[in-house]
């Protein structure tokens, strides 16, 4: 077959070396059909046969243009193309496609724009469709968005035209592969030690917890920390959407949503799985997100005997938690009272973890609120712990600090009774005058 350009490379231009490439990805990929190789085999084939191209073509690159092809090729065939390198990155949190000259990425709390790009809008579909489709996952114009993982565990969202108009899209939240610690989060500011062996103590004594937050603020990594403190003995039962739960208990059981198929039926929600998981003998349920008429399943749950369970949810305070927690069970198609679904809520959830992501990009536990009760018609919250803001440093970093309150939660008992005993120290704010309030 004839080569695609001339073979004197100084006369290439941009759409010469695009279209040079993209020769070599058509006669490697054609070169490897039907062939079953295991994955190291494939590698090295890969790499054999696209050698064996490019001497064919009797093309002479420069060395490092030779290299910079042969490696985009690579990571074209066998990872996700241009954004490999990205998601290879440690220090890389998030990768955002937001076309195929627009890649940003989040290091260190910060956006930035990378130098990595695709060539056109048929490659970013390309990289989608890799993604989605050994998964059984279907992207096109009736359906236009997909949630998806990656083989790390990552989470994908892609979203293509009509609902993109700018074209493909892709949103990758990085799977840690080291799993953070209580000590952790302590060490990146995020807790106190105080902070940590109470909320140890509130797991261990299974009361029943929701992680609030706004997206992107570590809510998920926060849940992890939490799981992390349930006994090896007990039975777990994990529900999302897409799995991202790292639990290293040994008797944990993980159930994730399904999709509907091409026929519009086979679909598995959120609230199928909590309904059906209180058929499966859990010790611990935890759901790693409530946002819609699952929450009432949830709560009823949690009322009903399946103490110590763990959620999260998106809301920018404990009392926005209330509300939004409010509005999802009426989402459930239940008629009931407000006054009723507070009083569901009151006495299901016995703390709620408010973690955000501040203006610097850093990640604190900025309020640990206990659900008192209710007064009234007002669902009663307390805080124990919470983030004093003091100003912002010459580098633009948030100044405050993680304070108890000087208020001794009223479930107390409960962990003493799960023979917890916290020392008075660890409610007690500098100074010893408290700073909190029953609300």
């Amino acid at each position: 077959m004839a080569t695609p350009i001339a073979s004197n490379f100084t006369r290439l231009t941009a759409a010469d070396l695009l279209k040079f490439k993209r020769y070599l990805v058509e006669n490697v990929s054609r070169s490897m059909e039907d062939e079953l190789l295991q994955l190291g085999d494939r590698d090295e084939v890969i790499k054999q046969r696209l050698n064996d191209a490019y001497v064919q073509t009797k093309v002479t690159l420069p060395e490092d243009i030779r290299k910079q092809i042969f490696k985009e090729i690579f990571d074209e065939m066998t990872g996700f193309g241009p954004i490999q390198p990205l998601l290879d990155d440690p220090e890389v949190s998030e990768v955002m496609v937001n076309g195929p000259k627009k890649v940003f990425v989040e290091k260190g709390g910060k956006l930035t724009k990378s130098g990595v790009t695709f060539d056109d809008d048929d490659h970013v579909a390309r990289i989608i469709d890799r993604i989605i489709l050994p998964l059984g996952r279907r992207v096109d114009a009736d359906s236009p968005a997909v949630d998806a993982r990656l083989p790390d565990g990552s989470r994908v969202n892609a979203v293509i035209r009509p609902v993109s108009i700018d074209g493909p899209c892709i949103t990758i939240r990085k799977f840690k592969k080291d799993k953070l610690s209580a000590q952790d989060l302590v060490k990146f500011g995020s807790l106190t030690n105080n902070m940590a062996d109470f909320i140890r103590a509130c797991v261990i004594a299974h009361l029943n917890i929701v992680v609030s937050g706004g997206t992107g603020s570590g809510k998920t990594t926060l849940l992890n920390v939490l799981s992390s403190f349930i006994p090896e003995e007990e039975r777990i039962i994990t529900i999302e959407d897409a799995a991202e739960l790292q639990l290293q208990q040994d008797h944990v059981l993980r159930l994730e949503t399904k999709t509907a198929n091409i026929d519009g039926k086979g679909i598995v929600t959120i609230r199928d799985l909590v309904r059906n998981s209180l058929r499966m003998r859990p010790d611990r349920i935890v759901v790693g997100e409530c946002r819609g008429g699952e929450t009432l399943d949830m709560l009823q749950a949690m009322n009903t005997g399946h103490d110590g369970s763990l959620t999260t949810l998106h809301a920018n305070t404990p009392r926005d938690a209330i509300s939004r927690m409010e509005t999802m069970v009426l989402m459930a198609g239940m008629d009931l009272p407000l006054k009723v679904v507070r009083q569901q809520i009151s006495s299901a959830v016995d703390l709620i973890i408010q973690q955000t992501r501040l203006k610097d990009g850093s990640r604190k536990v900025t309020a640990v609120t206990e659900v008192v009760g209710m007064e009234g018609d007002t669902v009663v919250l307390t805080d124990v712990f919470k983030f004093e803001q003091t100003g912002v440093g010459p580098d633009n970093k948030i100044k405050g600090e993680l304070k108890a309150t000087g208020i001794r939660p009223l479930f107390s008992p409960r962990l003493e009774a799960a023979g917890i005993k916290l020392s008075a120290d660890i409610f007690m704010p500098p100074g010893g005058l408290g700073l909190g309030s029953r609300r």
